[in-house]
């Protein structure tokens, strides 16, 4: 059998279902996701490695609820940077402030968007001042405090989006 690659490997609609159902509950066993979908549970072994190699599926987590934890404070902050070239040594230093848990590479007004999850406001002003905005580079940055989280879902897998 030929090796899938990311760039040969054709999602169809058993792969969406698998995707899809996982999405949902990724406790859910591959016996439990054939039997919905009608198939063997070695066909979803197979089509979870083919996606694996693939690049589609990329891994699994625990999705943690930060406050049930005393972290109940999330921010979002928009960095702008002295230049862009520094982009890089940047990021290096944001993944090493264990508050920060998202960063993108924005175009429009910050060069980069952060989301940092706190305890509270005194901790999201230390981290702020003594993690964030001390990394060489960072001209300033302006800060979003979220009030409540509406929406948090997976990307829809509707078989016509394909």
């Amino acid at each position: 059998m030929k090796q899938e690659t990311i760039s040969d490997f054709k999602i169809d609609k058993v792969d969406l279902e698998i995707l899809s159902i996982l999405m949902k509950d990724a406790f859910t066993s591959y016996t439990d996701i054939a039997k919905k979908i009608l198939v063997s549970g070695g066909t979803i072994h197979v089509r979870m490695r083919q996606m694996e190699k693939a690049g589609i599926v990329k891994g699994t987590t625990v999705v943690v609820d930060p406050a049930k934890l005393g972290f109940d404070l999330t921010a979002y902050i928009g960095v702008f940077l002295q230049k862009g070239s520094i982009y890089n040594k940047v990021i290096s230093k944001l993944k090493q402030v264990p508050e920060v848990v998202e960063a993108h590479y924005t175009t429009g007004t910050y060069a980069i968007f952060l989301k940092v999850i706190c305890r509270n406001t005194q901790h999201l002003r230390e981290v702020l001042n003594n993690d964030i905005q001390a990394i060489e580079g960072i001209e300033r940055t302006d800060t979003i405090l979220s009030l409540e989280e509406s929406i948090n879902r997976p990307i829809s897998l509707h078989r016509d989006n394909f």
